[in-house]
């Protein structure tokens, strides 16, 4: 990942550079963000913006409320039908998107998808339907179920009964997650055993409802991992809800203002922030390469930072932080 972050960086100023000498007013990018109210994706648009901005070009954000493929796929039609320069987007299927992203492809359109895949997610290599992507630009998602599952057996002494709360099979992102969490404590953690998953359709409410139960069958659990926003904090209010704050550590997966005074509070104990705005700068410049015949790494990553109560008030971790 590392060497990757160095050729983006690379990229970047050799763009920010090549820019300066032309005009470029006639670029308009589309980013397709998974739902245009989570603070994740208004955060990475500011990101997209500042490349934009740099580039001298333009870049919209249009998408739909809510996180679903029935509901991103007009979205997705109507800004082909525009005929954009480049498409930016987070599919909301690995499976759904495959075909409406693939009409974009068929026009002409360049597609990078961004935050989630389409797929596998490895693109250009001939193999699977949806490898027509020319990049994927994203945090390392296994990578920070990993740092997720290190965190909470620090924080639970390496041993006891812990879960996963995770949104539904077939979101790339919390898919990934969900493994990384899993593979370390398989690999490195023997002693904490890993109940069934709980999945709870985006719904805080349902995460909630579903720690009571898994306590209700385990009444030993000791420790949450919410895979998204909503997970996290549905299980965080069945927690306090049950009377076992202190007893159950919580951990979230981004940092939106919400999960931040949640560690405040004492009520989430850690969250893994993404940093989105690059991943938006990241992939604006990915597809101004592509339309100005450079090449472009066909995955690009960006990295992680754990905020829990020792740091949430440092002034450098403010950054890391979702705003809308």
């Amino acid at each position: 990942m590392f060497k990757t972050l160095l050729k983006a960086a690379a990229l970047t100023v050799a763009l920010g550079t090549s820019a300066l000498a032309q005009d470029n007013s006639d670029i308009r990018i589309t980013l397709v963000p998974g739902l245009t109210t989570d603070a994740f994706y208004i955060t990475m648009n500011r990101g997209a913006q500042a490349a934009a901005e740099a580039l001298g070009i333009t870049v919209d954000f249009q998408g739909a409320e809510e996180f679903d493929p029935v509901l991103q796929t007009p979205v997705l039609d109507a800004v082909i039908a525009r005929g954009p320069s480049a498409i930016l987007i987070a599919p909301t299927d690995t499976t759904q998107m495959i075909e409406p992203l693939r009409r974009a492809h068929e026009a002409g359109i360049p597609v990078i998808t961004v935050d989630t895949f389409i797929d596998d997610g490895k693109y250009q290599d001939g193999a699977g339907d949806g490898d027509f992507p020319l990049s994927y630009v994203a945090s390392d998602n296994i990578g920070g179920g990993r740092m997720a599952a290190r965190f909470m057996a620090e924080a639970t002494g390496g041993t006891g009964k812990v879960y996963v709360s995770n949104v539904r099979p077939g979101i790339s992102t919390t898919d990934q997650r969900e493994e990384g969490f899993k593979l370390e404590m398989a690999e490195n953690f023997p002693d904490i055993e890993v109940l069934d998953t709980q999945y709870n359709e985006n719904d805080a409410s349902l995460a909630a409802s579903q720690f009571q139960a898994v306590l209700a069958r385990h009444p030993d659990v000791v420790g949450v991992f919410g895979a998204n926003l909503f997970s996290a904090l549905g299980a965080a209010n069945g927690v306090e809800g049950a009377d076992k704050l202190g007893d159950v550590t919580v951990i979230a997966f981004d940092a939106p203002q919400s999960i931040v005074d949640n560690i405040s509070s004492g009520l989430v104990d850690a969250a893994i922030a993404q940093h989105p705005a690059e991943i938006g700068y990241f992939g604006v410049m990915a597809a101004y390469a592509a339309l100005t015949g450079q090449s472009v790494p066909i995955s690009i990553g960006t990295g992680f930072t754990v905020i829990n109560a020792d740091n949430v008030s440092d002034e450098s971790i403010a950054k890391f932080i979702y705003s809308e």
